[in-house]
């Protein structure tokens, strides 16, 4: 391995998209020249590698045995570190692009087995069934217990119009259950737009692409064109898993003013401090074309909702974070997802690097997102009776999650519906964002229209001195 590795990008990815950031960290393998190298530890490495290589059953390539070291040792750290081979590069690449064939599901791993995060929308995996917190046990054949997370996207990826099978344990049944599902062409549509009524439109970013930008400003000036000047604006970022940060920074730069903090990053190296604002020389990347002018210039204060719930989370996270503590939007929905880590990928060789947690990122107003996420402004569920997706995987649920730095952590307590509305929710369909079914869109057009917000009763569990309740009233 060399001494120094080359200078890369800082990324967010692993058990969700992330957020794709341009640091141009200077990643240094030499150890700190006032520590020594752990020698005893060292030896007891060489020792293991030896004995493996002469008493296991089967022989085993030196390659094989450290690249498997190398994975334990970033695995070992929290759930986004990790070891990225020739297919982890390609697929890094090919998540911002929008397109490729597979199922269509962000996962991540929990106590060693694979765990749905999110399925993306209008895919296969989505129109099959799965759901957010859904624990994947086979793909097909291959049970996935102990499989590294790349091997098992690597599994589910393939060839459009080819069946695949996953065995899905989850919460609530009796039987693990067995889903066939047609591997097609996903191309992820990152923004879409519909006139609700007339002066109020609907802006739906799914994930932060390369092009989000530039179709932001393309569907909202469609709204404008289409509706007349506009009364509000809903903003949804529900279930969009994350994407570039250049995204995040050029969508809170549309509805914000010129040069104001959007967010920051910190870490234990000068280059991972880093202070990103409204600016083109922060949003945009590859062109001098700044989109952003060519936007209606009522954008900058028609009023807005952002909709948000637990599958949005790191760059989704930066633009609710950006817009609720500049006062611009009030956000609504349920508690975001909370990845506010930051990712470095440093090359190791030509074709493989190391994807390694280097800094935390935060909220103009200085608040840490990680393990705990965006609190709404107003706390407003799927349905009255409660959220459809009940058991819904969050960062602060993954082993060895990096800890919040600047708030004692405490995990998101969400409401908690009674045995009724369960039953009641227990067979509802997953609800269609953008529908005139969406509860929590209704909410939203409630609050811009200055009508009542159905705000949830949040229910703690019972303690042993006193059974309490309670919530918050309508706002």
């Amino acid at each position: 391995m060399d001494g120094k590795l080359k200078k890369f990008g800082l990324v967010s990815a692993g058990a969700v998209a992330g957020v794709l950031i341009s640091l141009g960290i200077t990643a240094v393998a030499q150890r700190d020249a006032r520590s020594p190298l752990p020698l005893e530890e060292l030896r007891q490495f060489s020792d293991v590698f030896g004995a493996i290589k002469a008493n296991y059953v089967e022989n085993v390539e030196d390659k094989k045995l450290i690249t498997e070291a190398i994975s334990g040792m970033l695995s070992g750290l929290d759930p986004h570190s990790a070891y990225l081979d020739a297919d982890a590069f390609k697929e890094l690449q090919v998540g911002t692009q929008g397109e490729f064939g597979g199922l269509g599901i962000e996962v991540g791993i929990e106590d060693g087995f694979i765990k749905v995060v999110s399925p993306i929308e209008d895919t296969p995996a989505a129109r099959a069934g799965i759901k957010s917190g859904d624990l994947i046990i086979k793909i097909d054949e291959k049970p996935t217990k102990g499989l590294p997370l790349n091997e098992a996207v690597k599994l589910m990826r393939g060839k459009p119009k080819t069946q695949i099978t996953l065995t899905i344990s989850r919460k609530g049944e009796n039987r693990p259950l067995v889903i066939p599902i047609m591997r097609d062409v996903i191309r992820v549509q990152s923004v879409k737009s519909k006139v609700l009524e007339p002066g109020y439109g609907y802006v739906r970013i799914t994930q932060f692409q390369e092009h989000t930008v530039e179709n932001l400003v393309r569907h909202v000036d469609t709204l404008y064109k289409q509706g007349g000047p506009l009364k509000g604006l809903v903003l949804d970022l529900r279930n969009d898993p994350g994407g570039l940060l250049h995204g995040a920074v050029g969508v809170s730069a549309a509805f914000l003013p010129p040069k104001v903090l959007v967010t920051s990053t910190d870490g234990r190296t000068e280059d991972a401090k880093r202070r990103y604002v409204a600016s083109p020389e922060d949003y945009l990347r590859g062109t001098r074309d700044d989109y952003l002018q060519k936007l209606p210039g009522a954008v900058k204060s028609v009023p807005m909702v952002v909709l948000v719930n637990g599958g949005s989370a790191s760059a989704s996270e930066i633009v609710a974070g950006a817009l609720q503590d500049h006062k611009r939007a009030v956000v609504m929905g349920t508690q975001t997802f909370g990845k506010g880590s930051v990712q470095s990928i440093l090359p190791l060789t030509s074709n493989s690097a190391i994807k390694l947690t280097t800094a935390r990122y935060y909220t103009p107003a200085g608040r840490s997102i990680q393990a705990k996420g965006i609190t709404p402004d107003f706390l407003v569920e799927e349905t009255p009776e409660g959220d459809i997706t009940q058991f819904r995987v969050r960062e602060a649920d993954l082993s060895r999650h990096l800890s919040n730095d600047k708030d004692a952590e405490e995990k998101p307590r969400a409401p908690v519906p009674n045995a009724a509305d369960a039953d009641k929710l227990k067979d509802r369909k997953p609800i269609e964002f953008g529908s005139p079914d969406d509860y929590q869109l209704q909410q939203a057009m409630n609050h811009l229209k200055g009508k009542p917000v159905a705000v949830a009763k949040a229910k703690e569990a019972p303690r042993a001195e006193a059974a309490s309740g309670g919530g918050e009233k309508s706002r």
